[in-house]
C-alpha cells in the first residue's frame, strides 16, 4: 500500500507530455454557500477517514520502482480548502473557466493531489464546489467513495464515523524501500507465465493452455498497440489548452431507452456521443463511418481499498453511420462486452508494470490520435449535502488522455450531468460539438414511450428535482455505511460496468 500501483504509475509518467496530463475536475453547483467552518470540519474528518489525502508522491530514486505514496509532514488543510468570492452577476460560465484552469494547471507535486475550492457568489445565491484531483490519487469510482466520505444526507448532518478506511503508511525502510524494485520485477518475470495461465492450468491441459496463453498474447497487442492516425478528418490537431461545457439528461429516459433497445446505460451513453459525432462531423462537411475511443474499464472488486485507480484503458472502435439508435445501441453492447471480456483486461496490472519500464513516450504513442474517451460514473441516487448545502448538479470533467475531448456520464439524483472536456485546437466550435450531443441524445431518447421526459437541456437544469423515494434514501445510507459501491439506482452493477 506504500507504493503506487502500476496503473496509477502509468497515470503519472504520462505526464511527462503535458497533453496527456491526468487531472480530475468535478464540479458541484450548491443551492447555497456552504457554511465555511463546518465545510472545513467536515474536510477535517474526510482526511482523517480518507488517510491518501493527506499523502504526497516521493518519487522513486531508480526505476523501475514506482513511486512511494508517503505522509506529508507539512500537511496543512487550509492550502488544500480554497473560497473565493465571484463578482456580482456571475453565472454557470464563471464556474467552468474557473474550473477549466484548474484542468490546465499541474499539481504542486510537494503536496497532497488534490484541492476543493468554494466559489460563493453565483446568481440566485447559489455556489458551487470545484474539486480537483490526480488521476494517481482516484478513478471515477473511488471519486464516489471519497466523495461518501465528505457529504451529509440531510442540510443538518450528523455524527460520521472518523477512523481511518485507509492503511497507515510506514515510514521507509530497508525493506520498504526495495519493495518497490521486487515487486516490479516479480511482475516482469511473471508477466510470461500470466500469460500462459489464462483460463486453463498448464499441467491439466497444456494444449487449452497455449491456446488460451496465445489469446491473451493476442489480446494484450490489441490493447498496447500504438496508434498512428486519427480515424476523425475533423478532429486532427492537440494541444494543452481546454473549455468544458455540460448538459443534463433524464435519468428515467436514459434507463428507458437502454432497457427498451437491450443494452446497459453505458451502451445508450456510447450510442448517444456517437450519433452526436456523426452529426458534428456532418456540420463540418465530413461523413465518419467510425471513430476511435477511448474507454476506462474499472477493474475494482470488493477487497480493493477505497480511492486509488482501479482501471484500464480499452481503446475500440465504433460505428457512426448507424443510423437507428436501437440498433446502435445493440451493436455497441455487442463491441463493449467482447472488450469487457478480453483476456488482457484481467492482465492489466502486469501489462502496466512492463509498459512502465518503456519510455514514456510509448505511452503517448499508445492513447495519441485517438478521437475521444467516454466514461460513465455512478453518483447517487439521493439528496446530498456539504455543510448545509444541498448538491443540485454534479458533473465530472475527465483528462483528454491525448484525445481531442472526454465525455463523462455522472448520476446524481433524478438527472444525468454530462461533462465535456474538449481541446480548444481540436474542437474550437463547443457550442457545436454541444449542440451535436443534444442531438444524440435527443435521438437515443425517442425510443421512450410519450410519457416520458425526454428533456435534454445544455446546461445544469435546477428546476427539476423530484422527491427522491425514502426506501431509496435508506438503501443508499445503508449501502454508504457498509462501503457498498452497488447503490446505483436500478443500474447495471457489474464491476466493470462503471469508470
Amino acid at each position: 500500500m506504500n507504493h503506487m500501483t502500476q496503473t496509477d504509475f502509468m497515470s503519472w509518467r504520462m505526464e511527462s507530455d503535458p497533453i496527456l496530463r491526468s487531472t480530475i475536475v468535478a464540479v458541484a453547483l450548491l443551492d447555497r454557500p456552504p457554511d465555511w467552518p463546518r465545510f472545513v470540519e467536515m474536510m477535517e474528518r474526510g482526511t482523517q477517514r480518507m488517510p491518501a489525502l493527506r499523502r504526497k508522491v516521493v518519487t522513486a530514486r531508480f526505476r523501475p520502482a514506482p513511486p512511494r505514496w508517503m505522509d506529508d509532514p507539512d500537511f496543512d488543510p487550509s492550502w488544500h480548502l480554497r473560497r473565493l468570492a465571484l463578482p456580482a452577476g456571475s453565472g454557470w460560465s464563471e464556474v467552468l473557466d474557473f474550473a477549466r484552469v484548474c484542468a490546465m494547471t499541474a499539481f504542486d507535486k510537494e503536496r497532497p493531489l488534490w484541492e476543493f475550492t468554494v466559489l460563493d457568489g453565483l446568481d440566485g445565491g447559489r455556489a458551487a464546489l470545484v474539486m480537483k484531483v490526480h488521476h494517481s490519487l482516484t478513478d471515477g469510482v473511488g471519486g464516489m467513495q471519497i466523495t461518501r466520505e465528505i457529504v451529509d444526507f440531510s442540510r443538518e448532518g450528523g455524527r460520521r464515523e472518523v477512523s481511518p478506511v485507509g492503511t497507515p503508511a510506514t515510514p521507509e525502510g530497508a525493506s520498504s524501500r526495495f519493495g518497490g524494485y521486487r515487486n516490479s520485477a516479480i511482475r516482469l518475470v511473471g508477466a510470461p507465465t500470466a500469460l500462459a495461465r489464462q483460463g486453463i492450468g498448464l499441467t491439466r491441459h497444456p494444449v487449452g493452455a497455449l491456446r488460451a496463453g496465445v489469446a491473451a498474447v493476442r489480446s494484450t497487442m490489441r490493447l498496447t498497440r500504438p496508434v498512428l492516425s486519427t480515424l476523425s478528418p475533423v478532429m486532427t490537431e492537440r494541444s494543452t489548452r481546454r473549455h468544458l461545457a455540460v448538459l443534463d439528461v433524464p435519468a428515467q429516459a436514459l434507463d428507458t431507452a437502454a432497457a427498451t433497445a437491450g443494452g446497459s446505460v453505458n451502451d445508450a451513453f456510447l450510442a448517444s456521443v456517437l450519433l452526436g459525432m456523426a452529426r458534428y462531423h456532418r456540420h463540418h462537411g465530413s461523413d465518419v463511418s467510425r471513430l476511435r475511443l477511448t474507454m476506462p474499464i474499472s477493474l475494482r472488486t470488493e477487497r480493493d481499498p477505497v480511492g486509488g485507480n482501479r482501471i484500464t484503458l480499452a481503446r475500440l472502435e465504433l460505428p457512426t453511420d448507424i443510423d437507428d439508435p436501437a440498433e446502435l445501441i445493440r451493436h455497441v453492447h455487442a463491441v463493449v462486452g467482447r472488450w469487457r471480456h478480453e483476456p488482457a483486461v484481467s492482465l492489466s496490472p502486469v501489462i502496466a508494470g512492463a509498459l512502465n519500464l518503456l519510455p514514456a513516450s510509448v505511452l503517448g504513442e499508445m492513447l495519441a490520435h485517438v478521437d475521444f474517451v467516454a466514461s460513465d460514473v455512478v453518483g447517487s441516487p439521493v439528496r446530498l449535502f456539504t455543510a448545509g448545502a444541498e448538491i443540485l448538479r454534479f458533473y465530472a470533467f475527465s483528462p483528454t488522455l491525448g484525445s481531442a475531448f472526454n465525455v463523462t456520464l455522472l448520476s446524481h439524483t433524478s438527472r444525468y450531468g454530462v461533462g465535456v472536456n474538449a481541446d480548444v485546437v481540436a474542437v474550437p466550435d463547443l457550442d457545436e460539438l454541444i449542440r451535436s450531443l443534444v442531438d444524440g441524445f435527443r435521438a437515443v431518447l425517442t425510443l421512450c414511450p410519450d410519457d416520458v421526459d425526454t428533456t435534454v437541456v445544455p446546461g445544469p437544469d435546477v428546476d427539476r428535482r423530484p422527491p427522491t423515494d425514502p426506501a431509496v434514501a435508506t438503501d443508499f445510507r445503508t449501502s454508504v455505511a457498509d462501503g457498498d459501491d452497488r447503490a446505483d439506482h436500478g443500474r447495471d452493477t457489474h464491476p466493470s460496468r462503471h469508470t
